[in-house]
């Protein structure tokens, strides 16, 4: 028996919506955008949703739009994809790395340490589908008001430090009776080839911005600086007659085509459904198993305030370090079950370890790193194929365990 990682879901009604992209003459943005748009819209319930080509070069619009400059400051979790610290690289802007807690996530505590009056942003990032804390996070963004220095008008009508949610594994989760998505000013997901929800390469950009902001208008603001700053998208201008259109913005490129859309589009169709129950049972199946083993360290699913997505199964084995870790993921593969690490932490990157940051500032991320596999999770895996990779886990976390104890 051979087990993928993370194999994409492609049912029958992504294969029709992308033949009926092709078919219909228009591949690039158009119709089937404005769709997923739509769909994603109505499972968030967030006033406006932004599609683009991916979560970074969304988050990296954002920042933009904010107007970051060098000087300014932007909190991440040191425990989080390197995508997370580089849309704020290009943005220009410093990222500001802080240390996470138990569950993966960013550590509130250490957010309200590394905040000044030159902190701009704070991306939380929903690590395996599990929220972070947003109401502690709002609220501490609202407390540290008096030390926000604004330095446009757009920053002067906020008037406090924005909070753009790192949502790229969470569509479909829940947080405090509402759906990720509206949780914070903007939330972005990732619509990459291995999410819940994929188009092949995407992001989409949830808006939520307060008052005196229109969330509309500011849709049609970031689609224009989406498409380099065209007044009229590719699919309006093909239209007779209607070719005329200026540039009003030094924007970026990072429009999604139709055809990618269409597979979310057939995605989104079955996702709450089919698809994320599965990944529910898939995620219970394996906490029933491993809950039972004193070595594993199981991830949470919900609890009284939080549902995760289950994108991804981030089990821990307890009294193992990082070199144990990654032999009991040789073992496992010798079964032909692929499993993963998510994440390295940044500081253990080269990129970031020349920036001068350094992971023996971020001591709980590496806790976490270091003895977490990530196991498959995905809706066409079967009873039997959990079982075998039950299977796969246990032999290969107890041969070193045992070998461990010979010494």
């Amino acid at each position: 028996m051979k087990i993928p990682f993370s194999p994409p879901f492609i049912n029958e009604s992504v294969k029709n919506e992308v033949l009926d992209s092709l078919e219909s003459g228009w591949i690039t943005t158009g119709p089937k955008v404005k769709k997923l748009e739509g769909q994603i819209c109505e499972l968030t319930r967030a006033p406006q949703v932004l599609c683009v080509n991916s979560w970074t070069s969304g988050a990296l619009l954002m920042l933009k739009w904010f107007g970051v400059q060098p000087e300014d400051e932007v909190i991440i979790p040191a425990y989080t994809y390197s995508a997370t610290a580089l849309a704020v690289i290009h943005a220009h802007a410093k990222p500001v790395m802080v240390d996470v807690s138990d569950d993966f996530n960013i550590s509130l505590e250490a957010i309200e340490k590394a905040i000044t009056n030159k902190t701009k942003v704070i991306f939380p990032v929903d690590i395996a589908g599990w929220p972070c804390d947003y109401n502690q996070i709002n609220d501490l963004v609202l407390q540290k008001k008096n030390l926000f220095r604004p330095n446009n008008e757009i920053q002067k009508n906020l008037g406090r430090i924005m909070v753009v949610s790192d949502a790229a594994h969470s569509i479909g989760a829940e947080y405090d009776g509402k759906q990720t998505g509206v949780l914070t000013d903007v939330t972005i997901f990732s619509l990459h080839a291995v999410k819940n929800v994929t188009t092949a390469e995407g992001g989409a950009i949830c808006l939520n911005l307060p008052l005196p902001f229109n969330n509309e208008e500011l849709y049609n603001t970031l689609r224009c600086y989406s498409l380099n700053g065209q007044t009229k998208d590719a699919f309006t201008k093909s239209k007779a007659g209607a070719w005329s259109y200026d540039i009003i913005y030094p924007g970026l490129k990072i429009n999604m085509p139709d055809v990618l859309a269409a597979i979310g589009i057939g995605q989104m169709e079955s996702y709450t459904s089919m698809a994320l129950p599965e990944r529910i049972r898939i995620f219970e199946d394996y906490n029933d198993h491993f809950s039972n083993k004193d070595w594993a360290i199981t991830p949470q699913y919900k609890s009284n305030i939080k549902r995760s997505s289950c994108h991804i199964y981030a089990l821990r084995i307890e009294g193992i370090n990082e070199e144990e870790r990654d032999q009991i993921i040789t073992l496992i593969a010798n079964f032909d079950v692929a499993v993963n690490v998510h994440f390295k932490p940044l500081p253990l990157l080269s990129l970031f370890k020349e920036m001068g940051y350094s992971i023996d500032d971020y001591p709980n991320a590496y806790k976490q790193y270091a003895n977490e596999i990530s196991l498959p999770i995905y809706p066409q895996l079967s009873k039997e194929d959990i079982a075998f990779v039950i299977k796969a886990v246990c032999e290969s976390v107890e041969q070193v365990l045992y070998a461990q104890e010979k010494l």
